[in-house]
């Protein structure tokens, strides 16, 4: 086992399974020769060389557009789009060609790509760095969405992405890139895409969350007495229902919590699905923390916007006493 962080679990991943398949290439905005903003690709260009892994202009259509024909050509490309902001660019790119092609082609050309992209607030960063995008990509059919919390999570999702045969969005927290390490075995492990984890059970309340906001529920189970269940969704799309609503029908009580702005944020469907699946279990309405329907604003006033484990607590306190 090594103790790693979130940036050190990726970067071994992609490690080990660019020894293992000579198909896996990286591109990106200064992942080669710096190793990326966040150093993610650290060394990698200098281990694997340069027509592995390589920079590219500053062009996230371009980046995406390029991905998707080594893919259709037999290759795994692994994308980086610098800032979750970024992405506006390579929407069309994403949406319009590698999500469909699968369909557009009846199974004749498909796009085995891993996008990886930092995501959320939480490091002082300017505009169009800070976002949390991840229902809108959940909407379109023919991508997988995945967002880990931790660096076990982390390595185990994206070997598992880097398999699949599929587009998937690699959703990277970089609030918690360098917040903690844990245990994080050297041999190769996967995770399967579209289950969910249990990280604490209880019998009176029920936590959905994802990401760094899975830290900040933590904080606030920790401080309080009563018996709450937190379940981390790892996967945005395909996600694992069935776990969600096991754990809603044996709690009556559900809040869920994410960064991403209240309105169309992914936790309105998973309130949908809980009215759904759980009606007659439920002794509360749902309740919901999230980011507010604004944009997210500088650093003076970024924590304030983004959950923490006081608001966590409110709607806990809130639920509980409906």
């Amino acid at each position: 086992m090594a103790n790693l962080n979130l940036v050190q679990a990726i970067n071994l991943a992609l490690i080990q399974e660019m020894e293992k398949n000579p198909d896996i290439v990286l591109l990106g905005e200064d992942i080669g020769v710096n190793g990326g903003v966040f150093r993610v690709t650290e060394g990698l260009q200098k281990r694997f060389g340069e027509k592995r892994v390589f920079d590219t202009p500053l062009a996230e259509s371009g980046i995406i557009g390029l991905s998707i024909g080594l893919a259709m050509g037999g290759l795994h490309p692994v994308p980086e789009i610098q800032f979750e902001g970024f992405l506006g660019p390579a929407y069309d790119q994403i949406c319009s060609h590698a999500a469909r092609m699968r369909s557009r082609t009846r199974g004749a050309f498909t796009v085995p790509m891993t996008i990886r992209i930092p995501v959320g607030g939480g490091i002082h960063a300017p505009e169009l760095h800070s976002d949390s995008p991840e229902a809108i990509y959940a909407h379109t059919p023919g991508l997988k969405v995945v967002m880990p919390s931790s660096p076990y999570d982390a390595k185990g999702l994206l070997v598992s992405a880097l398999r699949d045969p599929d587009p998937v969005l690699f959703f990277e927290p970089k609030r918690i890139y360098r917040a903690f390490r844990e245990e994080v075995p050297e041999d190769e492990y996967t995770l399967p895409i579209g289950k969910a984890r249990t990280v604490c059970e209880g019998t009176d309340l029920t936590i959905v969350s994802w990401g760094a906001s899975v830290v900040q529920c933590m904080q606030a189970i920790e401080k309080s007495s009563r018996s709450i269940e937190l379940i981390d969704l790892r996967t945005i799309y395909p996600f694992d229902m069935d776990a969600v609503a096991q754990s809603v029908s044996k709690t009556g009580r559900c809040v869920v919590v994410h960064e991403a702005p209240l309105t169309c944020g992914f936790g309105s469907e998973i309130a949908a699905r809980i009215m759904e699946r759980c009606f007659l279990q439920l002794e509360a309405p749902v309740q919901r923390v999230a980011g507010f329907d604004t944009t997210m604003p500088y650093y003076k006033l970024e924590l304030d916007y983004l959950p923490d484990a006081h608001r966590v607590t409110r709607a806990i306190h809130d639920c509980l006493a409906f």
